[in-house]
């Protein structure tokens, strides 16, 4: 039986158990009464949708809801965050057409402008990404920057000097800030726990695709012969262009959330809503609480994933800014250094399906991820030893860290409600390790260096060691952390032990049965609560 005629039949289902028109009114009226509670607080979107009440609901429905989430949701992820990449990396593939000499780059402004965007991603990031994430609808967010970087890379397009091409650099990584945040509390947002990994890691995994589809762009607009433009130009016009027509588009196909999507009929609204019960994270609120962000800063889970997430982009920003003129300082010109870039795009995505796939089908992400800082060690080491032709093959073996990070934003999903204030300042600050990694990471590479490069190899190997140890501390913290919770759940009169029904592949509905003082496990979901004030939240490493 294929898909679409199981959805029908789920759908006719619907339609003689609960007419439509009921279900619609139903709903209006619960979230009119959701907008007068306590006051007028704004709550979690699924609150006002369901109540305290309680969607029977079997793992096919679960699975039908999934499977049209991933057909409207997942493509426009993808397709943003591969914009966002090709836009990011257009100025290493500018670089390998002449960008330093046609734009009269001297000394270390090619690095200035590299570096630029990330010095902007870092002023924007602790705090007001978060503030805009809680407060403003996604789509309008998403767009709206979307709108603005794309016009920004149009800008580069008509930069010929170090002063506008700076500028231009630096906005661009000012709009594209909001990106990792928005995109993993979005994927929070609609999914279970145990489904987060694959979905992660398919728009993450955009990266590598950007590499091979971005070094085949550059490769076909070099034969262009223009009079006006040079080849950088012709690219970043290409890029910028296609990102300013993306931006309607995604308004158009986006929706903030599961309780008011119009893809899903009334019904298929209360499963999407229910489905996430069990993740204890919530789905959408729009209220700033600052005892929320305190609890972040003192955090430690937080701060290790800042670390964490420092040290992977250390290595990553040396492949994606120094990647393409390291193999292009083994005498290949530029054309070929393009197309040897190809195999670098290819492993990053093949390593980010495969880590979140382990992820998903063992449940513990740090030891997939420091499984996957092995190779990028191993050969860190055999390039030192071996000399240049080694060293050419870290550059892509590198990349198996692209894993890693996406594996990290998954296990951020251990930092509570997905739009709480302090799930969004966190992931916020993670935001600001990645942008403190990639401006690191080119400094420890410098041309008196060429081609072996080892005292840049040698500190990336420290860098890399030292993440596998912290990836190793963080689960065992997160162990600890559960510990925690369980005396919390004795002190409140619950069971010790929780089954986290969220990694499990197969749904199953949060236990019905009351416990002490008339709750049901599973009531605290929707109550826009931090993992710390949510004593049946469970770790997940």
């Amino acid at each position: 039986m294929s898909i679409q005629v199981a959805e029908e039949q789920v759908s006719e289902q619907i339609r003689t158990k609960v007419p439509e028109e009921h279900l619609e009114h139903d709903i209006s009226r619960k979230q009119e009464q959701g907008e007068h509670r306590q006051h007028g607080h704004r709550k979690d979107a699924a609150l006002e949708l369901l109540g305290n009440d309680r969607v029977e609901m079997t793992d096919e429905q679960s699975s039908l809801v999934a499977r049209k989430v991933d057909r409207f949701i997942l493509p426009p992820l993808c397709w943003v965050y591969f914009l966002q990449i090709l836009d990011k990396s257009c100025v290493g593939y500018g670089a390998n057409f002449g960008l330093q000499t046609e734009a009269h780059l001297v000394g270390n402004q090619y690095s200035l402008v590299s570096s630029s965007g990330y010095w902007a991603q870092l002023a924007v990031c602790c705090g007001f990404t978060a503030f805009l994430v809680v407060r403003v609808p996604t789509k309008i967010l998403m767009s709206a920057c979307i709108l603005c970087w794309g016009a920004t890379m149009i800008g580069l397009a008509f930069s010929k000097s170090f002063g506008p091409l700076l500028a231009n650099r630096f906005l661009l990584g000012m709009f594209e800030a909001v990106n990792v945040p928005l995109f993993t509390v979005i994927t929070m947002t609609w999914y279970r726990r145990h489904e987060q990994p694959v979905r992660i890691a398919l728009w993450y995994g955009t990266n590598g695709v950007a590499s091979m589809l971005g070094s085949l762009l550059a490769y076909g607009l070099s034969f262009i012969v223009s009079p006006v433009l040079y080849v950088y130009q012709i690219l970043f016009l290409t890029v910028g262009l296609a990102t300013v027509i993306t931006a309607p588009l995604i308004y158009w196909r986006l929706e903030n959330n599961p309780a008011t999507a119009k893809f899903l009929t009334p019904q298929e609204r209360l499963w999407a809503v229910e489905r996430l019960r069990n993740n204890n994270t919530g789905v959408e609120t729009k209220e700033i609480k600052w005892n929320q962000v305190l609890e972040c800063v003192v955090s430690p889970s937080v701060w290790l994933f800042i670390a964490v997430t420092f040290c992977v982009n250390v290595g990553a920003s040396v492949t994606n800014t120094f990647g393409p003129l390291i193999i292009k300082g083994f005498g290949f010109d530029a054309r070929q250094t393009i197309l040897l870039n190809i195999p670098f795009g290819f492993v990053q995505a093949a390593v980010c399906v495969l880590g979140s796939i382990l992820a998903a089908r063992f449940g513990y992400k740090g030891i997939v991820i420091i499984s996957f800082m092995l190779p990028a060690c191993s050969v860190q080491v055999s390039s030192m030893v071996s000399g240049e032709l080694q060293t050419s093959r870290a550059v892509c073996c590198s990349a198996t860290t692209a894993s890693v990070f996406s594996l990290v934003a998954t296990h951020s999903s251990t930092l509570g409600s997905p739009q709480t204030m302090a799930k969004s300042f966190a992931i916020s600050l993670v935001n600001a390790g990645l942008a403190v990694g990639n401006i690191v990471g080119p400094l420890l590479f410098n041309s008196n260096q060429a081609p072996e490069y080892h005292p840049g190899v040698a500190a990336v190997l420290g860098i890399f060691i030292a993440c596998s140890i912290l990836c190793g501390v963080l689960t065992f913290v997160f162990a600890l952390m559960n510990r925690h919770k369980e005396k919390q759940r004795v002190a409140h009169g619950k069971p010790a032990k929780i089954i986290d029904s969220s990694m499990h592949k197969v749904y199953q509905a949060a236990p019905d049965a009351e416990i002490e003082g008339g709750f049901r496990l599973g009531d605290q979901a929707f109550l826009d609560l931090t993992d710390g004030q949510n004593d049946e939240f469970v770790y997940s490493y």
